[in-house]
């Protein structure tokens, strides 16, 4: 059995009185976020900016998972982290920057690749996970793991100047009755290798990481606080240069998916 959450504190209710206010979230919802538990699947350019507005807005247990170093041409969009960071652990660096913003906040590092061996029971523990790694087969792994353990998840993917972002939610109906499609409804494979350049091959405008790991932070609080409508069989797509957003709408396959 879950055990809920102990009532927010006096410096709780100052720190968040902004969305307590807000009646779509109201004390509530600010105490689903402090009981919520939300795993980034990389702590870089997607998961940094993410990972500073969950703690912000106050997810009581924040996971991270990563297994690479601060690195210099890191720092140009990865704001979870300062030039001291430099050769340190991601998730590590991550963990102390997160306390500094919000100590209610409980970060959980690992310092690990999420793979088919760790990811089942990684995953089981938590309520929401935020996929923002920077390869296909972590990215199809984590939607397969999410989708077996029906865990939602927030995929949010970035290149150049432009972004995209949908959300999975394993098992369940939308208001037509039908099951909401799965990641591999919208990319049924992976691309071929190299079709796809890398990121540090293509380049990345920094600020598109910053739209995008924002706009999956967006999405996460409100799947936990229960309010709007989540992005579950739309593809949001970005375009920074043209400063576009456009919306493609996809379903599961056949007539009762």
């Amino acid at each position: 059995m879950t055990i809920p959450p102990p009532p927010l504190s006096r410096d709780e209710l100052g720190r968040y009185a902004r969305h307590i206010v807000l009646p779509e979230i109201g004390g509530a919802g600010q105490q689903r976020l402090k009981g919520a538990r939300v795993l980034l699947v990389g702590a870089g350019g997607i998961g940094s900016p993410a990972a500073l507005y969950l703690a912000a807005a106050g997810v009581g247990t924040i996971g991270l998972v990563d297994d690479d170093r601060v690195s210099l041409s890191n720092l140009q969009r990865q704001v979870l982290f300062g030039t001291r960071d430099i050769d340190r652990l991601k998730v590590e660096a991550g963990a102390e920057a997160l306390d500094r913003l919000n100590p209610h906040v409980a970060v959980e590092a690992h310092a690990l690749r999420l793979d088919a061996g760790n990811g089942p029971d990684l995953l089981a523990r938590y309520d929401v996970v935020i996929d923002g790694s920077d390869n296909f087969d972590t990215r199809f792994l984590a939607a397969d793991l999410c989708e077996a353990a029906a865990v939602p998840l927030v995929t949010v993917a970035v290149q150049r100047f432009s972004g995209s972002l949908t959300t999975l939610l394993p098992h369940k109906a939308g208001p037509d009755g039908r099951l909401f499609p799965r990641f591999r409804d919208l990319f049924p494979e992976p691309p071929p290798e190299g079709l796809v350049p890398a990121c540090a091959q293509a380049g990345i405008l920094g600020v598109v990481t910053g739209i995008m790991g924002t706009l999956g932070a967006a999405e996460a609080v409100k799947l936990v606080a229960d309010v709007g409508e989540p992005m579950a069989g739309r593809l949001l797509l970005v375009d920074v240069l043209r400063m576009r957003f456009e919306e493609i709408r996809y379903r599961r396959p056949g007539p009762t998916g």
